[in-house]
């Protein structure tokens, strides 16, 4: 994460190999996202891409379907001659982690381009593969040495879900840890590649009016959405495997989480920053499993509409199994243990196949006393929310009271609005260049730590226990196309709370 947009530099000479290179995520953003690197000229000098799939094809097919998924996933418009100079460097390899020789053969497939390519001996590694191949492709990289630095950099990226559970991500970070060091492992979060979340980190340590009253003495609650139109659609038999809870919770929620609520870091470094954030998660409360009931809602979808689109019934999706009790929908209340947040109920939700898509945090502040205004016909005042906005635009709201014109004291509340759109030159994108970019030139500050990973689960493990416990019981539906159950209001209400209306 450069600290001046306009000072970036090119990364060094480097290899980027991606395992799962014929898969969806290397169509739609991994490729999208080089794209517009190259584009923006922040593509190293000497560079190339080493596809490696488990099924063969041949160089030409492999860019063939790569620059249709490019013209079809493109963020802008493709520029012929910028993508091929980019697909000609491609070439692709045959390897299966349960194929220990094949291995061998992408090492000197690695060597020999490197020699001709002058690439430096730098390679990033990227795993765009299901979870359950993250380990052994790491176990094959480690025992044929290509994960060793000797003068040159080895880099591996890795996608979420980083476990299923604290058990098995303490497990896969030992693993990964006997085979490299914790510098050479990216972690990655796409939503750390967008950039309203990373001005949190600015909005709040560079402007002195937010810092003072960023705590427990002026703020009420917060408040973080993540909210998707989409329903499971043909992700069925993974998706069933996992829920809301494990895909969002640990990484996308708890960053914007870990974000808002961490303390200022000594210097703007990635050891300072991940330390700070690795702390706030830390610090979450752990629950009794009657307080893990009551502080959260799980539930599925039943068949509905959305737009034009005609939902299913989350259990009759295609590799559902139809007694499932995985959740579609879950909010959680969680407290953190520290001076500055005593006290303050952050309110987390997400789910799919709801009525909006959207993704924001809204810090409520508390409300101003109102023996001020006794003897006027003011008797209510609005609420004070800070809103920042991640999708489907970028933008900052303060929401405060104001007089409405007229010889009568009367007061009603009003929003100032940022959008990042209207201030700043945009380019449309992936969310993924940041994060790849930042590799490329060893930046880790917008990636997860090994802490970090583990306390996030931990955090979410006394959830996780209850809910095995009750088994079907409390999971609650809701229609798709809706704004959810309504006992997620319920979570607010009992507090005297409620969500923020979207506008």
């Amino acid at each position: 994460m450069t600290k001046d947009p306009q000072a970036k530099r090119k990364p060094e000479n480097c290899a980027f190999v991606i395992f799962g290179v014929t898969g969806d995520l290397t169509h739609r953003l991994v490729m999208p996202s080089l794209y517009n690197l190259a584009a923006e000229h922040l593509l190293p000098e000497k560079f190339c891409v080493v596809g490696v799939a488990r099924k063969g094809q041949s160089d030409d097919e492999l860019r063939d379907s790569l620059l249709k998924g490019l013209r079809q996933f493109a963020t802008r418009p493709v520029d012929d001659d910028i993508a091929q100079k980019l697909l000609q460097c491609l070439t692709f390899v045959e390897a299966d982690p349960k194929d220990p020789p094949s291995f061998d053969r992408l090492r000197e497939h690695l060597d020999s381009l490197e020699c001709a390519q002058d690439t430096g001996g730098n390679r990033l590694f990227y795993l765009a593969t299901p979870p359950a191949a993250f380990a052994p492709t790491a176990r094959e990289l480690g025992r044929t040495g290509m994960m060793k630095e000797n003068g040159a950099w080895r880099r591996l990226v890795i996608e979420k879900p980083f476990g299923t559970d604290l058990v098995s991500a303490r497990a896969l970070n030992a693993e990964l840890l006997k085979i490299m060091d914790e510098h050479q492992i990216y972690r990655i979060d796409h939503y750390l590649g967008k950039e309203t979340v990373q001005n949190i980190l600015v909005l709040r340590f560079a402007n002195g009016m937010f810092e003072p009253i960023w705590n427990r003495n002026h703020i009420d609650h917060i408040q973080i959405t993540v909210e998707e139109k989409l329903g499971v659609g043909h992700r069925g038999g993974f998706y069933d495997a996992t829920g809301a809870l494990r895909d969002m919770v640990p990484n996308h929620l708890f960053q914007l989480m870990s974000l808002v609520a961490m303390e200022p870091p000594a210097r703007f470094d990635a050891h300072s920053v991940r330390s700070e954030k690795a702390d706030v998660l830390t610090s979450i409360q752990q629950p009794s499993r009657e307080e893990a009931l009551k502080n959260s809602v799980r539930a599925q979808y039943l068949a509905g509409r959305i737009g034009d689109d005609a939902i299913t019934d989350y259990r009759k999706t295609e590799d559902v199994k139809p007694g499932s009790t995985t959740e579609t929908f879950v909010a959680l209340k969680l407290m953190i243990d520290n001076w500055r947040w005593a006290g303050v109920p952050f309110y987390l939700r997400t789910g799919k196949a709801l009525g909006h898509k959207r993704t924001e945090v809204a810090i409520k502040f508390k409300q101003a006393p109102l023996s001020m205004f006794s003897g006027t016909d003011v008797d209510r005042l609005s609420q004070n929310f800070l809103t920042i906005g991640i999708a489907p635009t970028e933008t900052i709201e303060l929401q405060f009271n104001a007089k409405i014109p007229g010889p009568s004291i009367t007061i009603d509340g009003v929003e100032m609005k940022f959008r990042y759109g209207d201030y700043f030159r945009v380019d449309p994108s992936t969310g993924y260049e940041t994060l790849i970019y930042d590799c490329m030139i060893g930046d880790n500050i917008l990636f997860q730590r090994a802490d970090g990973i583990e306390a996030g689960w931990q955090a979410v493990q006394p959830f996780l226990d209850a809910w095995k416990s009750e088994g079907t019981n409390g999971i609650e539906t809701y229609e798709a196309g809706s704004d959810g159950p309504a006992c997620a209001d319920e979570l607010l209400r009992r507090d005297g709370r409620s969500w923020r209306k979207f506008s």
